[in-house]
């Protein structure tokens, strides 16, 4: 068998508590490809735009982007083979034991979105590489690469998979990963699907954690 390669951002914030500007539902996004073409794609859009406007940007982010890019990002996207799977946390459903620190509830979320994601690549797979945005600040980041290690191998042998932080200018395939959780927020968040409507043909899964509950905690 050959190898997998994920690739992980999320979307929301680590605000628990009912604020303007707090996001409702925080959302752990992962992308994954059998071939790169996605890879090329993303790099040749960059440098275009680097050639006719922007000749300083290092990356694609969905937030901070125009929604002139946008549109280009979510074409060239749509027109990509690859998988989107999406864990949904509704944060006030969440009990305070999982809010004790803004690491416990990230390792929360990767426990329970790679226990599907991760049995899945398993079956197909020898070894897995899994890539994730680093967040935070540089002390907390290892806390939060702490989190992703100690989620996964809870559910895969150690000798299955490792771990990758990385700034999110560093590869293509983070910028599909922002893109796909910024229109799976909107969704939620927003009841927006114009640029979930494009992508939606290529989500394996989008599983709301806690939809049987009723119980909010804040």
């Amino acid at each position: 068998m050959a190898n997998s390669f994920i690739f992980a951002d999320e979307a929301g914030c680590f605000t628990f508590k009912r604020k303007q500007g707090a996001s409702k539902y925080f959302i752990l996004c992962t992308v994954s490809a059998e071939n790169w073409n996605i890879d090329g794609a993303l790099l040749n859009l960059r440098r275009k735009i680097c050639l006719e406007s922007e000749p300083d940007r290092d990356k694609l982010h969905a937030t901070s982007d125009l929604q002139e890019v946008r549109n280009l990002v979510f074409e060239l996207l749509a027109k990509q083979d690859f998988r989107i799977d999406a864990t949904i946390l509704e944060k006030s459903k969440a009990q305070d034991q999982l809010r004790e620190s803004h690491a416990t509830f990230y390792r929360y979320a990767w426990y329970y979105h790679f226990k599907k994601v991760g049995a899945d690549h398993a079956r197909q797979y020898d070894k897995m590489l899994i890539t994730a945005a680093a967040l935070g600040e540089k002390k907390t980041r290892a806390a939060f690469k702490e989190s992703v290690n100690l989620a996964v191998q809870q559910i895969l042998p150690r000798d299955r998979w490792e771990v990758a932080f990385h700034d999110s200018a560093k590869d293509p395939l983070l910028w599909a990963a922002d893109y796909c959780a910024w229109a799976i927020q909107k969704k939620w968040e927003r009841n927006d699907v114009r640029s979930y409507d494009l992508i939606k043909q290529k989500i394996r899964s989008e599983f709301d954690l806690f939809r049987s509950s009723q119980t909010h905690f804040y």
